[in-house]
């Protein structure tokens, strides 16, 4: 998302028209989410995708059209289409992507959306991308762009404005695009605007307690993951930036103290996630007993059953109820057969990802239905 907008303010920058298609809804079997974007450049490059290469020529056409008339489209792919050899995604899903022209004198809040993202500060884009009925007003895609503290644009009234500003904000703070719909001035749930809420925001955190070989390894590939990979741990000796040269920072310090300190500052949110390494009681049961009171993504502890079955008797001693002890995933990771660090942190992450999900961490092979889970489904975008 970083690199599609840096090119998009490039190609801004030297005021040539260029088209973003964005995909704002998808159903089944969609193979990217809400937010994929792909350009279509002055020069005709195209850079993206909108759905792994099913229906990018059909879009291709579409956003060359776009730019030379200046309006916007918003479209359906998929095996939907009445005509069985017409576009459509081979995949079984169905995705609608909302086609617009960029350029300075349509968006001249892009230069803001581009300093916020390559500076890693959170930013929310609010388009209209249908409008029920009539458009005498001109709604069709305005946009606003919503900050923490501010915003610029309008969608057409200030009342609209104000209500989609405080969505857009929680939707910013939990890092999550969707699409609303909205009356002319701003009733929620009414559907004469849909809007698509296209959120940048700072990358979820994951912490990764215990300076170990798995930690390295975990560092590695939660990096991989887009995760702000922070190493912790109480020994100064084996905290080191040299030994996790690929975690974003390396901090020195009683892990439960650290974690609490981050709440505190209001630098951990629901996406956060927490990988208990140290399987030592002296520091783990406290660091637990702060992390699962938190509202975090997910939290693992690495250690034997024998060493599991411990932990649990510590923490009940310190009054977590059962609901929060069932929150700890313990023995930590999928049941892959791992041995070595590496292959450990790929069930660690396997089980993330499973978590976020919910995913079965079962074979594909031995399952029928939907290859990939989704979000609660929500209103089509119009059209």
């Amino acid at each position: 998302m970083r690199d599609v907008v840096a090119q998009m303010h490039r190609w801004w920058g030297e005021g040539e028209p260029f088209a973003r298609a964005t995909v704002v809804a998808t159903w089944h079997s969609s193979p990217l989410p809400p937010g994929t974007s792909m350009l279509v450049g002055p020069d005709g490059a195209a850079i993206g995708s909108v759905s792994g290469g099913c229906v990018e020529g059909a879009v291709y056409e579409l956003a060359q059209e776009v730019t030379d008339s200046g309006r916007p489209a918003l479209e359906r792919y998929g095996v939907s289409d009445d005509d069985a050899f017409a576009v459509g995604l081979t995949c079984g899903g169905i995705i609608d992507v909302y086609v617009e022209r960029i350029d300075p004198a349509g968006f001249p809040e892009l230069g803001e959306v581009a300093e916020a993202v390559a500076a890693g500060e959170p930013v929310a884009e609010v388009i209209c991308v249908a409008v029920d009925g009539p458009d005498p007003e001109g709604r069709l895609g305005r946009r606003l762009v919503v900050r923490p503290e501010g915003t610029s644009g309008s969608l057409g009234s200030g009342r609209l404005d104000a209500a989609v500003a405080e969505d857009a904000r929680a939707l910013l703070a939990g890092g999550r695009t969707e699409t609303l719909a909205y009356g002319y001035d701003g009733v929620r749930m009414d559907e004469e605007l849909t809007l698509f809420v296209s959120v940048h925001a700072t990358p979820p955190r994951m912490l990764v307690f215990g300076a170990v070989d798995f930690a390295a390894a975990m560092a590695r590939i939660g990096a991989y993951l887009g995760y702000h990979v922070t190493v912790c741990d109480a020994r100064p000796v084996f905290a080191t930036p040299r030994r996790f040269p690929e975690a974003h920072e390396v901090v020195t310090d009683w892990p439960h103290r650290y974690l609490r300190t981050e709440a505190e500052a209001g630098r951990i949110d629901e996406r956060t996630v927490v990988c208990v390494l140290t399987h030592d009681p002296k520091f783990d049961v406290p660091l637990l007993d702060v992390a699962l009171r938190l509202p975090l993504a997910y939290v693992g502890a690495m250690g034997s059953r024998r060493t599991h079955d411990d932990r649990i008797r510590r923490l009940r001693a310190t009054g977590l109820g059962e609901e929060a002890l069932a929150r700890l995933a313990s023995p930590i990771g999928l049941d892959l057969g791992a041995r070595t660090p590496e292959e450990t942190a790929v069930s660690i992450a396997a089980e993330i990802i499973a978590d976020r999900w919910g995913g079965s961490g079962t074979r594909l092979t031995s399952l029928s239905g939907s290859i990939h889970r989704q979000e609660p489904m929500r209103p089509a975008a119009g059209g």
